[in-house]
């Protein structure tokens, strides 16, 4: 059976954050990195955009604003994020504030999804260094009970600390373990919204902010802006019932690619169930299978030029020179996204939509696309023993699957803080 001082479940930020820290200070520590995916893999593979400004990434549950800050000279130590400018912001502000809406100025880096692979490269290569053993297409399947040993799909691993750092699609694995484990959890809150793509022409502001962070009434949000190189992307979603779905997502590739002329953006709207308390991933499987429903097993698009007519995209939607750009994303289903969202969430999602295009006249072009289901699921929340995120003896939960943060830079400090909790209690 294999041993190693410190077992980290989950090959992303927030275990590459602990990973670094608990090397640094104690250079002998024998560590394992599992990965069921064939490359190491979270947000620095996927668009790596970073961002550097409290409360953005961290949930405020969790941290203060002097807990995040002293973590962020070790993030750029490892991390080199080279902070991109921004311009015009108090114009935009204006606008916004009229209406009752907030532009939040955040510090931002963006290496590209071909950047953030290079990166990674890098990162691996000194934890590799370091003596970090990195087993990846390793998939963690269970956990003994009262025993330090975790099960994977090839072996037996005994483990002094285990840290399981897995990411949004990890939510409903890491709920199986937690019930394993007799952890107390809720996850009442789940993200639910539109991926927008459309012309940079129509969202000027990118040219000025990379990733313009505005927040709306009724709980809607941006998130997650892709411009100069951006795409569309399709993920595929295990649910705790086999019930499988896709959620769309954003990318883009850095500034030495060439420009697509594009930019996608999600809109989200927050959803919390209180009156019961229910579950959010329950909710979030269902609308992600009723929209594969829909879409032939597909995910759902549609022109904003239809959708104010009430009526569904077809074919034809996507040609012609009304409609004066193809979408990125090819592999979805023309349809009628308003028979998929429900209603209270459309509305808001679509009243949001408007005051955007106030501010930054031009995004309710009918050739732009909304595509749909976006999903985020950040609320699972363990009851965590103390501030290093441990909810049994020896055991860590960390990273966007476990609530502790949501992004790159949240992941990566939480693995500091876990990290930390480790080298006292070793």
């Amino acid at each position: 059976m294999e041993q190693c001082d410190c077992l980290i479940v989950g090959s992303g930020p927030a275990g590459l954050g602990a990973a670094f820290h608990l090397t640094e200070h104690d250079p002998g520590i024998n560590i394992i990195i599992l990965d069921k995916e064939k490359v190491t893999s979270g947000g620095l593979r996927n668009d790596c955009k970073m961002n550097f400004t409290f409360p953005t990434g961290f949930p405020l549950e969790y941290w203060d604003r002097a807990g995040a800050e002293e973590l962020f000279p070790e993030m750029f130590n490892h991390l080199h994020p080279e902070i991109m400018t921004t311009k015009n912001l108090s114009i935009y502000q204006r606008r916004a504030e009229r209406l009752g809406v907030r532009l939040m100025e955040i510090r931002q880096a963006h290496y590209g999804t071909d950047g953030g692979i290079i990166l990674i490269r890098e990162l691996v290569e000194k934890l590799k260094s370091r003596g970090v053993n990195f087993s990846l297409q390793e998939e963690m399947v269970d956990i003994k009970k009262g025993s330090p040993v975790v099960i994977t799909d090839t072996r037996e691993i005994t483990f002094r600390k285990l840290i399981i750092a897995l990411g949004r699609r990890g939510f409903a694995f890491l709920q199986e373990i937690m019930d394993k484990l007799e952890i107390h959890y809720i996850d009442n809150i789940v993200d639910i919204g539109l991926r927008i793509e459309t012309r940079e022409e129509n969202y000027p502001i990118v040219r000025d902010y990379y990733d313009p962070k505005f927040h709306f009434p009724d709980k809607v949000r941006t998130f997650c802006t892709n411009s100069r190189a951006a795409y569309v992307v399709k993920e595929k979603y295990s649910g705790r019932h086999g019930r499988d779905y896709f959620s769309v997502n954003g990318h883009a590739f850095s500034e030495k690619r060439k420009r697509s002329g594009l930019v996608n953006f999600a809109m989200l709207k927050t959803v919390g169930f209180t009156r019961p308390l229910a579950s959010g991933q329950e909710f979030a499987e269902m609308l992600g299978q009723q929209a594969m429903l829909m879409g032939g097993g597909k995910p759902l698009m549609q022109r904003v030029g239809d959708f104010r007519l009430g009526k569904r995209s077809n074919g034809e939607s996507f040609t012609g020179d009304l409609y004066n750009f193809e979408p990125s994303l090819k592999s979805c289903t023309p349809g009628d996204i308003s028979l998929a969202v429900p209603g209270k969430i459309m509305r808001a999602i679509w009243k949001a939509m408007k005051m955007l295009d106030t501010i930054t006249p031009g995004l309710l072009h009918p050739a732009t696309i909304m595509y749909y289901p976006e999903i985020k699921l950040y609320a699972n929340k363990p009851q965590f023993k103390d501030e290093y995120f441990q909810v049994r003896d020896n055991i860590y939960l960390i990273g966007d699957g476990a609530g502790t943060s949501r992004g790159i830079t949240g992941a990566w400090a939480s693995g500091i803080r876990a990290a930390s909790g480790i080298l006292k209690s070793l």
